[in-house]
């Protein structure tokens, strides 16, 4: 019957029930584009918001099983493109539209999400510089993050293989792409580290669009490789690719082929290292010998044979004495020319009274100067015997005396040294007096 044919009287949910249907019907799929506002996230997980333009606004709810698989955030004043149907919400009589998808204008939502997730994880620090790792320069075994039967691990061990054959490599397989893979991703990460047995781990995959790689922008990724204790490369896709995992990483390779190449140095690479460093310490060595061969003739010139020595202070020894007795001549030559002369005086004068001063002044003189001359005779005895004594202590005879010995090779060279010797060696020991001669039997190094 046509309810509008006649008179009929409906109630207001008869009404609503009527309108929803057609509604319903009528609008069972349809996209809308305009401005989020009036944004609402209760605690049921389900959106509620009003999309406008300039002349209108519609009411939107998004319930929670489609709002979980949102890949990123809305917010108000954001540009939407949204999919759903048009219903009616009987308690307010007012039409909304049931959303479905969202995706922001002029943008994915997978581009959208990205950019979100970047921007608050580096808000964050998790891409910081200070929190990098150094990549160990000989690692034992490096850990592998990704697909079993991707075209990803086979580069990686086929360049590992040509590059260090003996370096081992413990895969851990998990999905790369797909519902779930970022926390088989992230569990990985987390595994390797409780386990502790890999100095070094690539995560990643091969190429693919951003829906492939986007389990490498998840997260949860994110946030096991930035609690990583062991260092992470990250090698995702192509060289064009970026994801969230490149910028948390420690390193970031274009391709897992590079990811490989950045773990070890080439065998081929190393020997020629330790080859350039062996040369370069051969070269600072035998400089160094140089100097120091240089250094030791300098001061062999500057040592003085000890004989030598004693030949010098002995000569200096003969020229005190000579000056000795000549400053004694000269004094006894001084005080008997005064003496003739006061003798002459006298005997031109000859008063009694004058001759017996001078001879009380003779005799004053003459005690005087056997004085002097003892004094100077007891300080020339006195400078004599210290340096005697000097010299006694500088002797190497004096030294032999006390039970040292000279002990000199076949060549006649002195030895200093246990390291100079060998068993078998034949000896000339120089004792105090007479020489010995005897053979090394077993020789100690310095205690």
């Amino acid at each position: 019957m046509d309810i509008f044919s006649e008179k009929t009287i409906l109630t207001v949910s008869r009404l609503t029930a009527l309108l929803r249907g057609v509604l319903e019907e009528n609008f069972e799929q349809v996209w809308v584009q305009g401005e989020l506002s009036n944004l609402s996230l209760p605690s049921s997980g389900h959106l509620y918001f009003t999309l406008r333009d300039a002349g209108a606004q519609v009411r939107c709810v998004m319930f929670k099983g489609a709002a979980k698989n949102l890949k990123f955030r809305p917010a108000d004043g954001m540009g939407l493109i949204v999919r759903g149907r048009i219903s009616v919400y009987d308690q307010r009589g007012e039409y909304q539209m049931i959303c479905e998808y969202l995706e922001p204008a002029g943008i994915g939502a997978l581009q959208m999400a990205f950019v979100q997730l970047k921007q608050r994880l580096a808000a964050e620090g998790l891409f910081d510089e200070k929190h990098k790792q150094t990549m160990p320069a000989f690692p034992r075994r490096v850990g592998v993050v990704t697909s079993a039967t991707g075209a990803a691990i086979h580069d990686i061990l086929n360049v590992l293989k040509r590059r260090f054959a003996s370096l081992e490599v413990l895969l851990c397989p998990v999905r790369v792409q797909g519902e779930g893979s970022a926390l088989e991703i992230a569990r990985a990460i987390d595994d390797m580290n409780r386990l502790g047995l890999v100095d070094v781990m690539i995560v990643g995959r091969g190429g693919g669009s951003l829906e492939d790689l986007w389990a490498f922008n998840e997260e949860a990724v994110a946030r096991a490789v930035h609690r990583s204790r062991i260092p992470v490369i990250s090698a995702v896709g192509h060289e064009t690719d970026w994801t969230i995992c490149d910028f948390v990483a420690d390193l970031r390779a274009p391709t897992p082929s590079a990811a490989a190449e950045l773990v070890i140095a080439s065998s081929v690479e190393l020997r020629n290292r330790i080859d350039a460093l062996s040369h370069r310490m051969r070269s600072v060595m035998e400089t160094r010998l140089a100097v120091l061969t240089t250094r030791l003739a300098s001061l062999r010139r500057l040592l003085h044979d000890p004989r030598t020595m004693l030949g010098h202070l002995a000569q200096r020894t003969d020229d005190l004495s000579e000056r000795l007795e000549l400053a004694l001549g000269n004094l006894v030559m001084q005080s008997r020319g005064q003496y003739d002369r006061l003798q002459t005086g006298l005997l031109h004068r000859n008063p009694a009274g004058t001759a017996e001063n001078l001879r009380q002044r003779i005799k004053l003189l003459s005690s005087h100067t056997e004085r002097l001359m003892v004094q100077r005779l007891d300080g020339s005895r006195h400078i004599f015997g210290g340096t005697a004594a000097r010299l006694d202590v500088l002797s190497p005879l004096g030294t032999l005396s006390r039970g040292y010995a000279i002990v000199e090779n076949i060549h006649g060279q002195i030895v200093v040294d246990a390291a100079q010797l060998t068993n078998g060696d034949r000896l000339k020991l120089n004792l105090s007096h007479g020489n010995a001669f005897c053979r090394v039997e077993e020789q100690q190094g310095k205690p």
